[in-house]
Order: structure tokens, then sequence, then C-alpha cells
């Protein structure tokens, strides 16, 4: 814990919920201790001038798939999730979900008992684990292998009620196609975080099934049926439904500015829209490519694709992803904020409710450029 005073001066402070500008900025013991006028502040500790930037809670990031050059499919181990959640804390993630893309069942077992044991070892970051799949519709695969989609069994059920109790959260991602409402209603009993995704479901079967405990649905828009003047889709059941979230990847590729605009408006509360990176391998790196499954993704232009042009996760980081809401869409900042940390946070059940911790947050630049943590303090 950092202990002593740091006072930050000419800058704003995001507190979780709202923006607060004009007062500087004192830790102490490590926590948020006070917010006073510049010209009431004591001449004690370390006083640090922020230029005009925003000092904020760090990122919380349910869509992690990799990171520092490897995918957590390449290896489903705890030195991967290692590896890959000290490459997404170098981007401001304080909380992170790693990814399996839909693989094998010997796979998805590796890659819950490597989770369960990277959380036991107090892998700085890991919050639990994200499922996304294999559990989905082979209609809306996009990237994911279609000879590993399959529908759940009664084993793979009994596996994720397992994995759910000795992990802090566990999110899957499946489609209706492949999942009965019985089992969703099941997973939801056993805390395991439901979200709809890879699905070509009509809005009636996804409203029936986040009646039936789905709370989220993985990256909105993308991969699943869309919102039609007769038929909403699992994208208007996920605007219309106060009981589900959405992640989003705003790159300004996946989803078109103007239609996150307009969705932006359109979600009903207290479900949240909240972002994700879908980040992959290169996420950290300079690299240009890297395979998943032996199929190559090239890395060009800001677009990670197949060979075949399949979009393949997302070449993003949060703090380019709040750029996008803010300054192509038109998101007001605080809300582009609380979308990449505090929604995604109260959906694995971080509470709010504790101390800003000095430890755990990060300084963005005032053009949403750039984000780094608060200096270490001796």
């Amino acid at each position: 814990m950092t202990s002593g005073v740091v006072t930050f001066r000419n800058g704003t402070l995001f507190d979780g919920t709202r923006l607060q500008f004009g007062q500087a900025i004192v830790f102490r013991e490590g926590a948020l201790a006070a917010l006073v006028p510049d010209d009431q502040v004591r001449n004690e500790g370390q006083v640090i001038d922020l230029n005009g930037d925003i000092i904020s809670p760090g990122y919380v990031d349910l869509q992690v798939n990799g990171g520092d050059g490897v995918m957590f499919n390449d290896d489903p181990s705890v030195a991967t999730i290692r590896r890959i959640a000290g490459a997404h804390r170098k981007l401001g993630v304080v909380s992170l979900l790693p990814t399996l893309i839909t693989d094998t069942p010997e796979k998805t077992r590796a890659a819950v008992e490597a989770a369960i044991q990277a959380v036991r070892d107090g892998v700085q970051g890991v919050a639990g684990l994200h499922l996304e799949g294999p559990h989905l519709s082979v209609e809306r695969k996009g990237a994911h292998d279609a000879d590993l989609i399959r529908p759940m069994q009664v084993s793979d059920l009994e596996a994720l009620i397992a994995a759910a109790a000795e992990l802090p959260c566990l999110k899957v991602t499946l489609a209706p196609e492949a999942v009965t409402k019985e089992q969703v209603r099941s997973l939801f009993e056993a805390g395991v975080l439901v979200s709809l995704g890879h699905s070509n479901a009509d809005f009636a079967t996804c409203q029936h099934y986040a009646a039936a405990g789905a709370r989220c649905v993985t990256h909105l828009f993308n991969a699943m049926s869309q919102l039609g003047n007769r038929e909403p889709g699992l994208v208007g059941s996920a605007l219309a439904n106060g009981s589900l979230s959405a992640g989003l990847i705003a790159d300004s590729i996946h989803v078109h500015p103007e239609v996150i605009r307009a969705a932006w408006a359109a979600k009903t509360a207290p479900g949240q829209i909240f972002l994700v990176s879908d980040a992959m391998a290169v996420a950290g790196t300079d690299r240009t490519e890297f395979e998943l499954e032996g199929r190559r993704i090239t890395r060009t232009d800001g677009r990670l694709t197949l060979d075949d042009g399949t979009l393949a996760g997302a070449d993003l980081d949060l703090t380019t992803a709040i750029q996008v809401l803010v300054t192509q869409v038109g998101v007001p900042l605080q809300d582009a904020l609380a979308a990449a940390t505090t929604y995604p946070g109260q959906l694995i059940g971080q509470s709010g409710s504790q101390p800003l911790r000095y430890d755990a947050m990060i300084r963005i630049s005032a053009d949403l450029d750039a984000c780094d943590w608060l200096p270490a303090l001796g």
C-alpha cells in the first residue's frame, strides 16, 4: 500500500460516477483522502501538476483473448494468463477476464484450471474467466472454428457450475441455438454471468433467455441477429431489455460511430453498454500477424482479419475506445469513462463503494490519446 501524501493539481478526477473539476486531489496512505480548492491545499508530501489530464480508476476489460504476442488459446496456462495480464496492465487495465475462444473440451478444461490457479496465486488483475463458446451458432460463428462449436451437454453444464464455485467471476458466452433455457437458469443460479452472443436467435427467443438468467450480450452488433424493421433480433433485445448489459468494441470498425450513437441513445436501463477490447495476441506489441489454431490473422490499419476478410478480434485498447466514444460518437466523457470502469466492474460484482486506491488509478491524457499508472511513491 502506498504511504504518505501526494496531491494532484490542475486536472480532473473521475470518481467512478462523475467528473470532479477544479479541485486538488489528495491521496493519503494510498487512498483518496480529499478534494480541496487549490488555495487550501496544505504544502505537504509530493505535489504533481496534471496539466489538464484526468485521474481515473483503472479499466475493467471483460473480453481479453490475448496480448504480448500470445493467445490464451495457444497455451491456456497460468504463465500465459500472467503474460496477457501484464501486457494489459501496461494499457491501464486493473481487472480483466482472460477469454478462451471456442476450442476443444481439453483446452476448455485447461483454461478453467489455469484461471482458478491464477486467482489462487494472486496474478495481478485476473478477475476470473470468460469462455466465449463453444456453445454457439455456426451460422453466426465469426472467427470461431465451426468444427468445434457444439450444443451444451449435461457434463458441460456440471463443469461450468463447478468452475463458477471456484472463480470470483465466470462469464460464458452462448447462443440459444446451442443451450436450453433450463441450462441458462441453472448457470444463473450457480452465479455464472451468462452472455448471449454468436447467435441468430430472434427477439422473442432472446427475451426468454434473458428472463431465464442471461444478463449480458457479447460484442453488440457483431456476430448476432441484427435490428430489423419487423424482427429486432438479439441487437433489439439487448437495447430494449433493461436486464441486459452489452459489451461494445468501439474501434469505429466493428461498429460505425453513428450506429453506436443510436444504440447509446436507445439502451434501456439499468443495463448499460460497456467497453471491451476483444484484444488478441498483438495487444501491447508491434506484431503484424499471428495464428489462431493454425489460421493466420493479419493486422492492417487497425483491423485484425482472417485470410477471407472475417474480423477476428480487435486491435484496440480501452483508452482508444473512450476516445472514439467521446470524439466520434459524442458520448459525454464521464459516461465513456464509466463504460470502461464502473459498468463492467459492477457487472462482475466489483463494488465501487470502497475508497479510490492510489495503486488502482491511472492518468489519462487530456486528449484521450494515452494513459499511464500514477507514479510509484517512495
